[in-house]
């Protein structure tokens, strides 16, 4: 549908009542029209989660003027249905975003040490020193095919 107002009129056939009963739940929706004015609005509201997440917004029920109690999950329900024939969850939406390289970028510093330690962010080295094994060579070098018998950064070669 391509306003608000016609899934409240919709809404107001099946449960009766006036459009101003069921208009911000669905405007609610249709909120990230303010985003991206274009079908792919939907993937932030338009699923599963969405519905649960208008029902955790405005309760699991309204008494529209009629005097009937109409869950809003199923107000919910057929907004999605109305525009996309289907409820999808969040996940089938996600599946559809191709992952770009920017999106895969976390911090490459963590900050101090201590920072990285309470946050459980401490590197094999430094829980190896930890543990009193800090000296003690892990891998020798010639085990990965290097002739020059180097030790690992940061720890010494053993006796």
């Amino acid at each position: 549908m391509s306003h608000c107002y016609y899934h409240a009129l919709s809404s107001v056939r099946k449960w009766g009542g006036e459009v101003g009963d069921y208009l911000a739940l669905h405007q609610w929706f249709d909120q990230s029209k303010a985003i991206i004015a274009d079908p792919r609005h939907r993937a932030l509201r338009h699923h599963a989660e969405g519905i649960f997440m208008l029902e955790a917004l405005y309760g699991e029920t309204i008494v529209n003027t009629s005097g009937r109690v109409v869950p809003v999950r199923v107000v919910g329900e057929l907004h999605v249905l109305e525009d996309l024939g289907t409820i999808p969850s969040f996940a089938d939406w996600a599946r559809l975003i191709e992952p770009r390289p920017w999106m895969m970028r976390g911090p490459r510093d963590h900050g101090p040490r201590e920072a990285r330690k309470s946050m459980g962010l401490v590197t094999l080295g430094e829980a190896l020193v930890e543990a009193g094994l800090g000296h003690t060579q892990l891998v020798r070098a010639s085990e990965f095919g290097s002739d020059d018998g180097g030790e690992m950064p940061g720890f010494s070669a053993a006796a």
